[in-house]
């Protein structure tokens, strides 16, 4: 392998230049932790099943040797990625796409809420990795159009999220309908009851990755719980919003319902925001994560299951405008904030009956939230929050986007030959 100038902590894997390259240009220089784990695991044939928390580079961790495995020469896909969620089959899929990119891989989604004939005619051409929705893979399955005979490597991924989602069944149709010999990689955010007897079930002899972070890599996130009226509880977010302000910031509720509402409200406020929930078309929940990812609004308004496990860069602020109704949920949710060495902030609404929650929180933590009641905002904060929302701001860079330099893309029409008879003189 050539020499690489720039040290790339990921050489010592024997990866292929390829792969080398294109972790240079997205900025992986050092793995983190479940990576150092993973995919010396993986590269070495293992099954694998793997705790893991949002923001641990865990994608990574089972898309780096994947892509380093791949066939580029084989036409079947050699590798099939799970996801209980279209936005995350969306998201992984790209993240796989860019590792893969210099190896020119093929990582086609697909999910529902989409037409089929579209997904169809993409998974017959060349497909390498597939990453799709357990419901939509069946689908494709059964019309026998995803072929399964050369998938070697089947991926878990959020596993008690899927399964508390109810698509156990599917999981475990298809894992019986794939070739044997094949390896199972299984992540999930807690290694609880229903995913250890999966893992027990069909990945009796995997290497169990549990890595508990390092003091010094704590997320630097401050925590503050405001006491919250319930009827006063809209005019307690927006002091918080005023005094915080954000540059980009996450609005956790508990129903869609008081998502919908809470989007009119700040609308009606001119405070402009976007919301995902699970009701919501497919196309324009995709939409809305695009822009929010790209910097168009400020405010993401969104449920737990919407929202769990979209990787979003460099988001300053969380706020639980509900409560969460689970311990987990409280992490999951703050860990929004406060990644890749930055710091951040977490502020939750607790109204008088939510108190139980917050004690069982503190418990699981192990560490008390401090509860106050919050301060009015003066006169050059609420100057300088309105400023901001006035501002224009510049688009946030891609992630992928130096791989795309130097490349051009062309567009060839193909339009319908011509019925006309050729003209003789």
């Amino acid at each position: 392998m050539p020499e690489n100038k720039n040290g790339n902590g990921f050489l010592p894997y024997a990866l292929a230049p390829e792969i080398i390259h294109a972790l240079d240009l997205l900025g992986y220089q050092e793995p983190t932790e479940i990576q150092r784990e993973v995919i010396p695991a993986v590269l070495e044939g293992r099954n694998v099943a793997a705790r893991s928390r949002t923001g641990t580079g865990k994608t990574a961790a089972f898309g780096i040797p994947l892509c380093e495995k791949i066939v580029w020469e084989e036409n079947l896909p050699q590798a099939l990625v799970l996801e209980p969620s279209r936005e995350l089959a969306v998201q992984v899929s790209n993240e796989l796409f860019h590792i893969g990119r210099r190896k020119r891989l093929k990582v086609p989604a697909v999910f529902g809420g989409f037409p089929i004939d579209k997904q169809m005619r993409t998974i017959k051409q060349k497909s390498h990795i597939v990453v799709g929705t357990p419901g939509r893979v069946m689908d494709l399955i059964q019309r026998e159009c995803l072929k399964l005979a050369g998938i070697r490597y089947l991926v878990i991924d959020e596993a008690d999220l899927m399964l508390d989602m109810g698509f156990l069944e599917e999981v475990k149709q298809i894992m019986a309908l794939l070739p044997k010999g094949g390896r199972v990689l299984l992540f999930s955010a807690t290694l609880d009851e229903k995913v250890r007897l999966l893992v027990d079930e069909y990945m009796a002899d995997a290497v169990m990755i549990a890595p508990e972070p390092d003091a010094e890599e704590e997320p630097a996130i401050s925590q503050v719980v405001y006491r919250a009226d319930p009827e006063e509880k809209y005019d307690l977010l927006k002091r918080t919003l005023i005094l915080e302000n954000p540059e980009s910031c996450m609005i956790f509720c508990g129903t869609r319902e008081m998502v919908n509402v809470l989007l009119q409200k700040l609308k009606r406020d001119r405070i402009f925001c976007g919301m995902i929930h699970g009701e919501m078309e497919q196309r324009e929940r995709l939409k809305t994560v695009d822009a929010f990812r790209r910097g168009g609004f400020r405010f993401l308004i969104a449920t737990d299951v919407a929202a769990r496990g979209i990787d979003f860069d460099k988001i300053d602020l969380v706020v639980n405008y509900d409560f969460p109704g689970g311990r987990e949920t409280y992490v999951h949710r703050i860990g929004r904030t406060g990644r890749n060495g930055e710091n951040g902030r977490a502020v939750s609404l607790l109204c008088e009956s939510e108190e139980r929650m917050l004690h069982m929180v503190e418990a699981y933590m192990g560490r008390e939230l401090s509860v106050t009641t919050c301060p009015e905002p003066d006169e050059e904060a609420t100057k300088a929050f309105w400023t901001r929302q006035r501002e224009r701001r510049a688009p946030k860079a891609q992630k992928g986007a130096a791989l795309n330099a130097g490349i051009t893309r062309l567009s060839i029409g193909g339009g319908r030959k011509s019925k006309k008879p050729a003209w003789h003189p």
